[in-house]
């Protein structure tokens, strides 16, 4: 098996222009994995810290001062490399290293070995002997932390297209519907400026209703049926709205409070109203009880953990136990390291839990995570729609079309 013959990083800049951190390993002196790690804008309390003391400078150190501790390992030993990790920090949520740091080595580590070994990312992190394509689930118009003052509170407003038969049939839908919403704003608002948010929806000075409703008209305008060809889905991001003080969830930008009951009947209203495939964070990140509600309400639609899970297993066996949601995001980075999110990910499928591989709005260029969605039996990947750093995402899911071992697209 190849070993670690030398693992380096640097400092590198993210698509918000934000510093981060990439890793290179290198086994027998010859395979290179290379990744450079996400950040998030909407942050679930409970995540991994990204960086130690904030600095991805200060992680960066911490690699320089580990890095003979990963040589010689063997680059595919994701167990042993994860060990490792937790020797530099045995603290829960990656603060003495970063969780950044964790999600580059780890990965750049199997990348390293995929190479090694010859075969796709994807082969190398699954026992599997084939795989489907998880639907591509994009965002069409951005509001909230992701985007400016004026636009919706909601966001995100999501398009997949659940009738698509391949994966490049599922892109170019996807690709039309962006394309159509920008027609319908620029028609409705003469002075829309084209402006975009931080995963490339489009961003206009909308109410959350009107948001919902030129989204629809654009699938419609195709001469697509929501539920059908296509289908809508909303990222509600609930904890930013979330005043604890308060105990309410406050909509600066519409200009109303909702109650925790009345934050229930307004997902409920859109998930029935818009028939919502994928409904993530209707409500605050602690919320199992409410979660519970509407995963009860609607057994049809992915009500998704994204803050309240945060691709930690301690907290997803929570949220089973509350019967909290029935889909669940996996972000890498939000565990730390590949290890954590594996482990995940295998206590979802166990469970039924169906899984959303996702982008963070901070993104690279990088395309593991396609693999990783491949890998873990992912339903969705949340990657998405325009911007170099998302296409990036989707052009590795067309390569990746031209594998015998990629068979059609996931069940929902």
């Amino acid at each position: 098996m190849a070993k670690i013959t030398s693992i380096e990083g640097r400092i590198l800049y993210n698509s918000r222009g934000s510093k981060t951190v990439e890793v290179d390993v290198t086994s027998d002196n010859n395979f290179l994995g290379r990744v450079c790690a996400p950040s998030g804008a909407s942050v679930g309390k409970y995540e991994a810290v990204s960086f130690l003391n904030g600095k991805p400078e200060e992680s960066l150190r911490i690699l320089n001062e580990n890095s003979e501790k990963f040589i010689g390992l063997e680059s595919s030993d994701l167990k042993q490399i994860h060990d490792i990790l937790k020797k530099i920090d045995n603290t829960d949520n990656y603060s003495g290293i970063g969780g950044a740091l964790a999600f580059a080595v780890t990965i750049a580590s199997m990348e390293s070995a995929a190479k090694a070994s010859n075969q796709p990312l994807f082969q190398t992190l699954s026992s599997e002997s084939s795989f489907k394509f998880p639907f591509p689930l994009g965002n069409i118009l951005g509001g909230g932390a992701h985007a400016g003052p004026g636009t919706p509170d909601i966001q995100e407003i999501l398009i997949c297209a659940t009738g698509s038969k391949t994966i490049e049939d599922a892109i170019k839908t996807n690709l039309a519907v962006h394309k159509e919403l920008q027609k319908i704003l620029l028609k409705e608002d003469p002075n829309f400026t084209n402006g975009r948010g931080d995963e490339g929806g489009w961003a206009p000075k909308l109410k959350n209703q009107e948001a919902l409703e030129v989204s629809a008209k654009a699938c419609e305008n195709l001469g697509y049926t929501l539920g059908k060809e296509v289908s809508l889905g909303v990222d509600f991001a609930s904890s930013t709205q979330w005043n604890e003080e308060k105990q309410k969830y406050i909509y600066d930008r519409a200009g109303f409070e909702n109650s925790t009951g009345e934050q229930i009947d307004f997902a409920a209203d859109i998930i029935d109203k818009f028939k919502l495939i994928y409904a993530e964070d209707a409500v605050h990140e602690e919320a199992f009880d409410d979660m519970s509600e509407l995963t009860s309400k609607f057994p049809n639609t992915l009500v998704t953990g994204d803050d309240l899970t945060v691709t930690n297993k301690n907290i997803l066996a929570k949220a089973i136990e509350k019967k909290s949601c029935n889909a669940a995001i996996l972000k890498v980075n939000q565990a730390g390291s590949l290890f954590d999110a594996l482990e995940f990910a295998d206590l979802a499928n166990q469970n039924n839990i169906r899984l959303i591989t996702s982008h963070r709005s901070g993104e690279s260029t990088d395309s593991q995570i396609s693999h990783i969605g491949l890998a873990t039996k992912s339903k969705m990947l949340k990657v998405g729609v325009v911007g170099g750093e998302r296409v990036a995402k989707l052009n590795e899911l067309l390569r990746l079309s031209e594998h015998d071992l990629i068979r059609g697209m996931a069940e929902i």
